[in-house]
């Protein structure tokens, strides 16, 4: 007891504490300002290579900017246009869906009615309630889909903005931050920003791999289920899990429907939707954490909490900002004897 009340007495203990409490509240109520500058430079990162390489071989720095800020904008386009092409294939499936749904609907009401005693009078009640209450949400929906819609709007600026600033003046903010961290050598400095850049890489290349294992699996699975065009599909969908929430439900319609038009069983459908889930609570819990915090050298345990951390704090973009950013606070760790017990702490043991 006496042993703890010197723990928690210990002047540098709540130091510590104080330093925890006040920097998760500061990045908590500012995230309308970091998200974008965390994604800026994440993405500056990704692109300081090419762009070097494009300097040497003779082309101006803003234009080299331009040029890969352009590559990368081009790929962002063609996923929403795939996207597109799945709703509009989906369209297409719709009147015949909509029959079975219409047939579906009469078998379950016939049902109803003769096992469970509802009558077609209270399942309409039941139905005018439901689409009562669902009228609410629904308004609700389109209002927070709108906010979200004008705050992505603002994002898409902002954040191409903010990552040529950030190449742009490259240079002038090494000085920065040599002036900031004054007593570390600058040699040791320019090392670190290098080795970050390299963990950035190491981030984007676990996520390939990760979507690729998502396709790999998801092709198998509406393989065995005998689905048309499985592997269209499974890479389709796999691809537009990059998109939250939106594009694996987008991507799991025009499949789920194909399968209920070629089958004529609800069975297939379900089993579409089951793979699915399947596999993304896999992507969530298991492929993510260990592909990606191998290639930051970062133990999945220390993965799994920068995730739910950053989900709190950020929601679903600190979900995926927080997992680099552990790899360079790793990074820093290795380099800083001080913080041997965090390097510890975040890292392997070997």
């Amino acid at each position: 007891m006496r042993s703890k009340q010197l723990v928690f007495s210990d002047p540098s203990v709540l130091r510590k504490m104080q330093y925890i409490i006040f920097g998760s509240t500061i990045l908590y109520f500012g995230r309308d300002i970091f998200v974008p500058i965390s994604f800026a430079m994440l993405i500056s990162f990704v692109l300081y290579p090419v762009c070097a390489w494009l300097e040497r071989k003779g082309t101006g720095r803003l234009p080299a900017i331009i040029i890969s800020l352009s590559i990368l904008l081009i790929s962002g386009l063609l996923m929403v246009i795939l996207l597109f092409n799945q709703f509009i294939g989906f369209l297409r499936e719709w009147p015949a869906l909509q029959m079975k749904l219409n047939q579906s609907w009469i078998q379950l009401s016939q049902l109803l009615e003769n096992f469970a005693g509802i009558s077609k009078v209270q399942q309409q009640l039941m139905i005018s309630k439901m689409s009562d209450q669902s009228g609410s949400n629904f308004i609700d929906m389109i209002r927070s889909t709108l906010n979200a819609s004008i705050y992505s709007a603002v994002l898409f600026i902002l954040i191409p903005v903010y990552t040529v600033l950030i190449l742009y003046k490259r240079s002038y903010w090494v000085k920065i931050l040599m002036r900031v961290f004054p007593s570390e050598n600058k040699d040791s400095m320019r090392e670190m920003l290098s080795l970050t850049i390299q963990t950035y890489y190491s981030f984007i290349k676990g996520m390939l791999i990760v979507y690729l294992i998502v396709a790999v699996l998801n092709s198998i699975g509406l393989l065995l289920l005998g689905i048309p065009h499985a592997f269209l599909f499974g890479f389709t969908t796999s691809i537009l899990t990059f998109i939250p929430y939106i594009g694996i439900i987008v991507g799991s319609l025009l499949p789920v429907a194909l399968a209920w038009i070629t089958y004529d069983s609800i069975w297939y459908p379900l089993g579409v939707i089951g793979i699915f889930i399947f596999v993304q609570y896999l992507e969530a819990n298991v492929i993510f954490p260990v592909a990606v915090s191998s290639r930051l050298n970062v133990n999945t345990f220390a993965m799994l909490i920068a995730i739910f951390t950053g989900g709190i704090l950020w929601g679903l973009s600190g979900m995926i900002l927080f997992v680099p950013f552990v790899g360079i606070l790793k990074l820093v760790a290795d380099h800083n004897p001080k913080w041997k017990t965090i390097s510890m702490i975040l890292g392997n043991e070997k």
